[in-house]
């Protein structure tokens, strides 16, 4: 390790040029850079972060940008080796009492809120005080972070009337999920406002790029008399701008005007970039639009940032496909320029500049020279990170046009379950997209999107105008007089807007569950539309954690599981079947009818006897790694998609 990072320390006195030396890799289409250059992450920095070797341990955003791509990796993957890391780095921070070592609020550093993104990860997924109590320290540090006149975030209190693209990505993806977890809603006016006054201020209007930064004052040595804004485009500072957008926009109330307005400074920002793309390589220059200034170079962090911001972008539907040129060209040029595989295996990311700032101490006037004087360093943090990201995003590419342009619609009136969260506000939880804890669909829900379908919910009765633009209808555990105050039970008018609506090509994927935790009687009523039966029982009871006990061995002949060799499924309700329903799956002993398919019209329904595939049999944190429940997730969802491809 040492060895390792003393050769990094001695190649950051390179001069960048010879950090751009090419060297020959080995890829194949199959290769996952993602988790080639994760492995290198967790191999340097194991269970906290130092950006140089041998000094202490500190609190640093850089460290977060590496961990947002880790935990990409982990919904892509279930694996449970990628949660853990996160974990374990973040608790080497945040205390039992939600204290957060070496966070100073009182510098108000804008930078220091990236890492909270990573907290409130683990607080959706674990539900411990300690991270809420974390992330409040935080956002306590945005009610009183100094603003311009305008109400725009100082960088940082020793930049004062500063705002720089770095900090848009610092601090407003945290804010928009904060905001959305505890139900801040006027919030989202004032993180619109945050890259409204950023383009406003720092948007050229002749090349529709952004610069670094903007001093309100416009007494900074390195502003513009004029206009405040400083002398170059910088291709970090842009990558920082556009993954801001695209994090910020996961968070957004759909109907929020603000969502509108960050899309339609997205789609520009867009059209800017992709015009400096260099040809030849598909990366960016450092001063992205000056690709013939001598010492000019192709820089890796702010290359990959961009490609992230596009793709993404592209996949969430905020920008036209138009792009996804640029993306492809630009993530096989990333690859190509900067990554390289040495003679122990390990991959590494050259060509990323350490840091680029304005003003300070010793002074950085952002001028040309001043850019091209700071080192380009291999395996820097924030390009490993913003790296990941990308790849992540890049790897989601083949599979998106399997679900494109469609839509799996969950159910939340059938299983309608609530409960009061850490404001005392009355959530839904249980089986729905959002919830990232073991009751959760939001595993589910990922695999769903890395097929390139949109996932929505259902929260009012099922009608024929409702389910018109579904192309799979996914209904769970319908709720008894015990689970909800109200239950919404199954209607004969229910029914027929279901079996029309398969009649006419929808899947639909009914997912029962065991006696004493389900609705039977009506739930039946709709299972008898299609020859389906779900028997009042609970059969596979696993004992404690003998979790052989829940096995199930898919054969090539099941059709559906193709990829997964060994299941996990207890506590299921077995079934009976009518025509046109057929059995696909059977215990071990062929006994018990485990899942069925019944084919209506031009339609398909699939059916089990529990629901299964959420969070806590999916993501990989409390099953043993032989057990395939992701795979089996993953193949059936291709199977369904593939069904509405029949119609």
């Amino acid at each position: 390790m040492k060895k390792f990072l003393a050769i990094t320390c001695s190649l950051a006195l390179l001069h960048h040029a010879q950090a751009q030396t090419s060297t020959k890799i080995t890829t194949t289409p199959a290769t996952k850079w993602s988790q080639e250059m994760a492995a290198t992450a967790m191999k340097i920095w194991s269970d906290s972060f130092a950006l140089t070797p041998n000094r202490p341990a500190r609190w640093s955003y850089d460290q977060g940008v590496i961990l947002k791509g880790v935990e990409g990796i982990w919904n892509a993957t279930a694996d449970v080796k990628y949660y853990n890391y996160i974990q374990r780095s973040m608790d080497f921070f945040v205390q039992e009492d939600g204290t957060i070592k070496g966070y100073r609020p009182d510098e108000y550093n804008i930078d220091h809120v990236n890492n909270g993104k990573l907290i409130l990860f683990l607080y959706r997924v674990t539900g411990k005080e300690k991270y809420k109590k974390a992330a409040d320290l935080l956002r306590k540090q945005l009610l009183t972070h100094p603003r311009t006149s305008e109400g725009g975030f100082w960088h940082k209190q020793i930049y004062p009337f500063q705002m720089w693209l770095d900090g848009l990505y610092m601090g407003q993806p945290f804010y928009a999920e904060y905001a959305k977890l505890f139900h801040e809603d006027t919030t989202f006016n004032d993180i619109t406002r945050q890259f409204v006054l950023m383009e406003k201020h720092a948007r050229d209007p002749k090349t529709g790029l952004l610069y670094h930064g903007w001093d309100e004052t416009h007494q900074q040595k390195w502003a513009n008399k004029t206009t405040g804004v400083s002398p170059h485009f910088w291709c970090r500072a842009l990558g920082w701008y556009g993954m801001a957008m695209v994090d910020a926009l996961d968070h957004f109330p759909a109907n929020h005007p603000g969502r509108d307005s960050i899309i339609g400074i997205l789609n520009r920002y867009a059209k800017s970039v992709a015009k400096v793309q260099d040809a030849k390589t598909g990366v960016w220059y450092d001063i992205v639009d000056m690709p013939n200034e001598k010492g000019n170079y192709l820089e890796a962090s702010g290359s990959a940032m961009i490609i992230y911001a596009l793709a993404k972008g592209i996949r969430n539907g905020y920008l036209p496909a138009t792009f996804l040129p640029a993306v492809q060209k630009g993530y096989t040029g990333l690859v190509k320029t900067f990554i390289e595989t040495d003679a122990n295996g390990q991959t590494n990311l050259k060509g990323t500049v350490k840091v680029s700032g304005l003003g300070g101490n010793p002074y950085r006037d952002g001028s040309f020279a001043y850019y091209m004087s700071e080192e380009v360093i291999v395996n820097d943090p924030k390009g490993v990170g913003a790296f990941i990201k990308c790849a992540v995003e890049a790897e989601m590419l083949p599979t998106l046009n399997l679900g494109k342009g469609k839509t799996v619609l969950l159910d939340n009136w059938f299983n309608n379950e609530w409960k009061k969260d850490a404001t005392g506000t009355q959530v839904r939880h249980h089986y729905t997209w959002d919830d990232k804890t073991y009751g959760g669909f939001a595993m589910l829900g990922d695999i769903f999107r890395i097929q390139g379908m949109r996932t929505a919910s259902l929260e009012t009765a099922p009608t024929a105008q409702k389910l018109k633009n579904a192309s799979i209808y996914v209904i769970v555990d319908a709720d008894t007089k015990k689970e909800t105050t109200d239950p919404h039970f199954i209607q004969s008018q229910d029914i027929k807007a279901i079996t029309d609506w398969v009649k006419a090509g929808g899947v639909l994927l009914l997912m029962g569950n065991d006696s004493g935790n389900s609705e039977f009687e009506h739930w039946n009523n709709l299972g008898a539309a299609f020859g389906i039966h779900f028997k009042e029982n609970s059969l596979n009871r696993v004992q404690g954690n003998q979790y052989e006990q829940g096995a199930f061995y898919p054969t090539a002949q099941d059709g559906i599981f193709k990829t997964a060799k060994k299941l996990y499924i207890k506590e299921y309700s077995s079934l009976d079947l009518k025509q046109p329903a057929t059995a696909v799956f059977k215990d071990a002993e062929g006994k018990n009818i485990v899942m069925a398919v019944s084919k209506l019209g031009k339609g398909t329904v699939f059916a089990v006897g529990d629901p299964w595939f959420y969070n806590e049999y999916v993501d990989g944190r409390k099953l043993p790694a032989e057990f395939e429940n992701y795979k089996a997730a993953t193949d059936l969802v291709k199977w369904l998609i593939a069904n509405t491809n029949k119609k």
